[in-house]
């Protein structure tokens, strides 16, 4: 078996020392690269390269330099996907988000993850879980999703939450680590947004 192939169905591999999965993430970090480098008035060649670097996308997104990934393939994204500036994902395992997520500045999705003892760890040892995200989502500055978690739709994740379990439809959770709040009122849903400076 590879250690793609170990990768793939989650058990330990080896990311440190394997020839081919080096390749890979070399490309990807050139596309990333160069993604970044890009003038912001770039856009038609900046969503040329995510689409080229990504597993899957929708024609509506936006993506703010700078941004890194692994691999590339491993993301997948809906409609009305946008994240803001320092977005990184470890997309050893698949990443996935629905339509009409909103990622704020230098939030971090990591599939990847080490054991615990040192002695597997120091060999370069890793293991990766899928992160998915559903839809109408909101994720505040700072926050970091960890790998195997499963946010749901219609979520706010507060700023600076570490998002360390599953979290359900339709709640604000926040905390590190990440815990439910509440649940999204009504109220909230219809309220009006006025703002009036005394």
């Amino acid at each position: 078996m590879t250690e793609k192939e170990k990768r793939d169905i989650g058990i330990l591999y080896d990311a440190n020392n394997d020839v081919d999965l080096g390749k890979e993430m070399l490309a990807c970090k050139d596309v990333c690269y160069e993604y970044n480098a890009l003038k912001p008035s770039q856009t038609k060649l900046r969503t040329e390269l995510i689409k080229k670097l990504f597993g899957k996308t929708s024609d509506n997104f936006n993506i703010l330099a700078p941004f890194w990934c692994d691999y590339g393939y491993n993301i997948e994204i809906g409609d009305n996907f946008f994240a803001n500036h320092n977005c990184v994902i470890l997309d050893c395992a698949k990443v996935k988000f629905g339509n009409n997520v909103f990622v704020a500045p230098n939030c971090g999705f990591y599939t990847a993850g080490h054991p615990i003892d040192s002695k597997r760890r120091n060999m370069g040892l890793e293991y990766a879980y899928p992160i998915t995200v559903g839809d109408n989502v909101w994720i505040g500055g700072g926050v970091h999703i960890m790998p195997g978690v499963t946010i749901g739709s219609n979520v706010v994740i507060g700023g600076g939450s570490v998002v360390t379990h599953d979290i359900p439809d339709n709640v604000i959770a926040v905390g590190n680590p990440c815990k439910v709040l509440r649940e999204i009122s009504e109220e909230e849903i219809n309220k009006e947004y006025d703002f009036k400076k005394d």
